[in-house]
């Protein structure tokens, strides 16, 4: 199998990582980067858990292969915290007590973020509409509404 060498921009750091053909972004992730937080729930795009930004927008990763993000941005739920300091989201959620077993929540995180970048003042329809990709076996939606509804409050807040 052939291999190749891909250079990414990853929650700020540039990156260089040889890989086989045909492994997928989460792969590369988790195992040439040890980047973990990034989750294998389903491996075919179903689930959301290994949703991570790539070029500005969300995607999951398991459904991207890892030569197609030669020269992408990504950021990983890693790269939300800055320099120590949680970012809103991640704050709310653990505020809202929107998480159980957390498997889902590095993806949701990421989602919300996302949704967050592009429209700091979401409804509920649009909120429910940006988590529609993450699924959550746990908790259930409500709580993690709510934090996604809080977290506009401390942009608000901040601003």
């Amino acid at each position: 199998m052939s291999t190749h060498k891909i250079t990414v921009k990853i929650n700020g750091g540039l990156e260089q990582v040889e890989v086989p053909s045909n492994m997928s972004l989460l792969s590369m992730l988790r195992e040439k980067l040890a980047l973990t937080g990034v989750k294998n729930g389903c491996a075919a795009g179903e689930c959301g858990a290994c949703t991570i930004m790539m070029n500005g927008e969300p995607v999951n990763s398991c459904m991207v292969l890892a030569v197609e993000a030669d020269g992408a941005e990504l950021v990983t739920v890693e790269g939300l915290t800055t320099e120590g300091k949680l970012d809103a989201i991640q704050e709310a959620l653990i505020d809202k007590n929107a998480v159980q077993c957390g498997f889902c929540t590095p993806g949701i995180l990421i989602s919300a973020n996302a949704l967050l970048t592009r429209n700091p003042n979401p409804s509920e329809t649009e909120i429910r509409e940006a988590l529609v990709g993450n699924l959550c076996r746990c908790t259930g939606y409500i709580r993690i509404i709510e934090a996604v509804k809080a977290a506009v409050e401390m942009h608000k807040e901040e601003a």
